[in-house]
């Protein structure tokens, strides 16, 4: 039997309506779990509730997926006007999960908050409102709508790679959030026109990426393919059936 590596994507706490019910769910955008589905994985869903970083022993893969803003008080600021969506749970979970992540060389993806958390667990800063310091709202240009913003690549970088080395992609971007001091480690390997930092890698990880934009809802499944590429041999399948490090 074929044994998918399994993939971990952090999930929301949100209010939401479905058939009779309007109450308080655990949930995800679809296009997450389908895309890491059709890339060969198994995604586990993983509420930010009890201590989800004791299970990365237990997981091939660590998708950080997106969400509201980070908590400005974890990089040593004043909460802006337009900074919303704050939820203090998640923060505190899925940076204890970031951190048992990285120390465990665990293949990585950051998209959109995710790149924010990973940035600020390193102990960089944001900007909190991307279109006081560029001057236009491309990166999110109305509620619900994405924007599309070429993003260039790194030549060489492992991003570049995935993209079969690709100079630029045009991917879905919804962030009105960005890097403003890159955290310690991270290495910047793409950029908007307007310079904003769009992707970042780990320094000394062999699969560890932060992406600013949605690649999840793209028909573009190369970065998933990739991820779950790194995942699958992060500990091989034996006879047995069991996984193991390597």
């Amino acid at each position: 039997m074929n044994i998918r590596p399994v993939i971990g994507i952090t999930a929301y706490i949100e209010s939401a309506r479905f058939t009779v019910w309007d109450t308080q769910a655990t949930l995800l955008p679809h296009r997450y779990v389908d895309q890491v589905s059709r890339a060969g994985g198994q995604p586990v869903l993983l509420p930010p509730i009890g201590e989800p970083a004791g299970l990365v022993d237990r997981l091939d893969g660590l998708i950080l997926a997106g969400g509201g803003d980070v908590d400005p008080a974890r990089y040593g600021a004043e909460v802006h006007e337009q900074t919303d969506y704050i939820r203090r749970f998640r923060d505190e979970s899925e940076f204890s999960l970031v951190e048992a992540a990285l120390k465990a060389e665990l293949p990585f993806l950051g998209i959109c908050r995710g790149m924010q958390v990973l940035n600020v667990v390193r102990g960089g800063t944001l900007h909190q409102h991307l279109p006081e310091v560029v001057g236009h709202t491309d990166h999110s240009p109305e509620p619900g709508s994405y924007g599309r913003v070429p993003v260039r690549l790194a030549p060489g970088s492992l991003l570049a790679r995935t993209f079969d080395d690709d100079a630029e992609v045009k991917p879905a971007h919804y962030h009105h959030q960005a890097i403003e001091r890159l955290g310690e480690g991270l290495v910047p390997v793409g950029w908007a026109p307007d310079e904003t930092i769009e992707a970042v890698e780990v320094e000394g990880q062999p699969f560890a990426l932060g992406v600013q934009w949605h690649p999840e809802v793209d028909d573009d499944g190369r970065l998933f393919h990739a991820f779950i590429g790194a995942a699958a041999g992060f500990r091989p399948a034996l006879n047995t059936g069991r996984h193991v490090r390597s």
